[in-house]
């Protein structure tokens, strides 16, 4: 989908990947649409799936997700690694030069001085780990799963994390993190013992923000793991790029010496947990390309009407390192903008305000969205196969809205008193 001499268009793009994905990945989701890929084994074994774009600590988050471990042995990686591989990583393959993010370098008319220069090749985060004396045998005995993908073959996380899905081998449990983790010890235990404590287990998700970590101690949360956070709140975004899309946040925490945990009504996308019938009842969807935003008021959506509850877990045993732009790192929009001959985000931006439409058509938002608003406007592309990847007929979007006081039509988030005062089990 590169562009040559002329450049495409947006919409253009979108046709493109569009096409792709009927060609190539709906046939393999209609084989396997309302059934499990593989038999889920009943064993405690958890599958792990990483979306890693040019991330140096994935060594580090693998390490310490097995060298923390309960039982590594029942540890399974699908790892999604979106990297730079240099000038002529291997024969037949001229490469690319690598760039940074962008480097703040001073101050302007204040405002930060930013510049993208040239970098070597990118760490590789499963040569590190499976090189490693220690870790080799997890390599050997199949427990790491990889796609390896060029950088500019990027389509944002929510499509990396379908592909991770589809690298799941039939594990009991589905835990979705990100690649920068530090774990706690003993952490696939703890996490599985709180989902089971969970009173609508089997059909219960554990969903949180870890707190954050600066100073790396190579994939080990050292210090004792904090009280977990509710996620309580909701907004819709005022960025320009993000179109008044529902983001999710933290409220009223545990306080210590609760029971069990207890229901929130949203799913952070950088961690959850949940018994692996997730993946048959809330398939992730494989039409939504170049989405930074949207993915988690869908996920949430989404798994609430198919009958699935999300639980706050009581403590924190993972931490997650939080990055603002200010650290310079790469980007997955600034290869989108290379690889269209459009430096920036600006080119990324535009085919996301497209891609959003899907997920703002389910939500409800009648002024953009609805059918016959999408037809007007030329954009009946992004509906494509959007009756697969939608509502579950246990609740109604309807019921959720009420039930996490969310008003779509005046843009409103308010209190949700239930899920701040820790009511519902």
């Amino acid at each position: 989908m590169a562009s040559h001499g002329k450049k495409v268009t947006r919409n253009e793009v979108h046709k493109k990947f569009v096409k792709l994905a009927q060609e190539h990945l709906a046939p393999f989701e209609k084989v396997y649409r309302d059934r499990p890929i593989f038999p889920i084994r009943d064993d405690d074994s958890v599958f792990v799936s990483l979306a890693s774009f040019r991330d140096y600590l994935l060594g580090d988050t693998l390490k310490g997700a097995f060298d923390q471990a309960k039982n590594p042995d029942k540890l399974f990686i699908g790892a999604i690694v979106q990297n730079c591989f240099g000038l002529n990583p291997y024969p037949g393959e001229p490469g690319v030069q690598c760039r940074t993010g962008a480097q703040v370098v001073g101050r302007e008319h204040g405002r930060d001085k930013t510049k993208v220069s040239d970098a070597p090749p990118d760490r590789n985060g499963i040569e590190e780990f499976c090189n490693s004396a220690k870790h080799k045998k997890y390599c050997d005995s199949g427990q790491i799963r990889v796609l390896y993908l060029h950088e500019n073959e990027s389509l944002g996380p929510a499509m990396a994390r379908y592909y991770a899905s589809k690298l799941w081998g039939g594990e009991s449990y589905f835990m979705q993190v990100d690649s920068h983790l530090e774990f706690y010890t003993h952490w696939d235990e703890l996490y599985t013992n709180e989902l089971k404590s969970a009173k609508s287990f089997p059909k219960a998700i554990l969903s949180s923000y870890p707190p954050g970590f600066q100073e790396e101690h190579g994939g080990i949360l050292e210090r004792s793991p904090s009280p977990g956070a509710r996620l309580c709140t909701c907004t819709f975004s005022d960025s320009d790029v993000e179109a008044k899309i529902i983001r999710i946040n933290t409220g009223v925490g545990y306080s210590g010496g609760e029971e069990h945990p207890t229901q929130v009504p949203f799913i952070a996308a950088g961690f959850f947990f949940t018994p692996a019938g997730f993946l048959v009842d809330v398939p992730f969807d494989p039409y939504m390309p170049w989405c930074f935003m949207g993915e988690e008021i869908m996920l949430s959506m989404r798994a609430w009407t198919h009958g699935w509850d999300i639980y706050a877990p009581r403590m924190n045993w993972i931490a997650h390192q939080y990055r603002p732009g200010r650290m310079g790192l790469p980007k997955f929009w600034g290869s989108v903008g290379r690889l269209f001959g459009r430096p920036g985000p600006g080119f990324s931006n535009q085919l996301q305000l497209r891609l959003i439409k899907r997920v703002k058509h389910l939500v409800g938002y009648k002024d953009c969205c609805s059918k016959e608003k999408l037809l007007q406007d030329g954009d009946e592309l992004v509906l494509t196969d959007v009756e697969h990847y939608g509502f579950g007929e246990a609740r109604s979007r309807k019921e959720y809205l009420k039930w996490a006081s969310i008003d779509v039509d005046a843009n409103r988030c308010h209190p949700i008193q239930w899920c701040n005062k820790g009511e519902l089990l």
